[in-house]
């Protein structure tokens, strides 16, 4: 089989920035059709978006696909909760980290997998304060490091 192109739509860079991600997953979406078009164009965001695991299906909710300007009657509620689509082990794995305290499941990013929409979500644990204040020291040193890598390389 041929490698599959993976076109990247919509990224969650506050996941990492406030999350440790720990396990990620990849799954399927349920959508209708002027949504996928939608999404070919790329016109999505997952930025506030949050997931839940209820009646043993994991549902998505927050996560913005913007109508199709060519689809008029045909467009759907740009917030509607969608199911993801994931293997029952996977679900049940799942159920039982987020029992645990400060676990929770995060949607990474969106994007196309050959012709098909795919969801990355992450089992996460939230970071305190004084995390995010690491992460940011360590960015800025990275910068800096590679700031005076250019200087001396001039």
């Amino acid at each position: 089989m041929g490698k599959e192109s993976i076109k990247l739509i919509a990224n969650n860079k506050k996941a990492r920035h406030d999350y440790f991600l720990e396990e990620i997953f990849e799954s399927g979406i349920c959508l209708h059709g002027t949504e996928v078009k939608s999404l070919r164009q790329g016109k999505c965001s997952i930025k506030e978006a949050y997931i839940h695991i209820e009646n043993g299906e994991v549902i998505i909710y927050g996560m913005n696909i913007s109508p199709y300007e060519k689809g008029n009657i045909f467009n759907r509620d740009p917030l509607r909760p969608r199911k993801l689509l994931m293997h029952r082990s996977e679900i049940h794995k799942l159920l039982g980290k987020i029992k645990e305290k400060g676990y929770t499941i995060v949607p990474v990013e969106v994007y196309l997998k050959g012709s098909l929409v795919k969801v990355q979500i992450a089992l996460a644990k939230g970071k305190k304060l004084y995390d995010k204040r690491q992460d940011i020291a360590k960015k800025d040193q990275r910068r800096e490091a590679e700031r005076e890598f250019k200087v001396r390389n001039l």
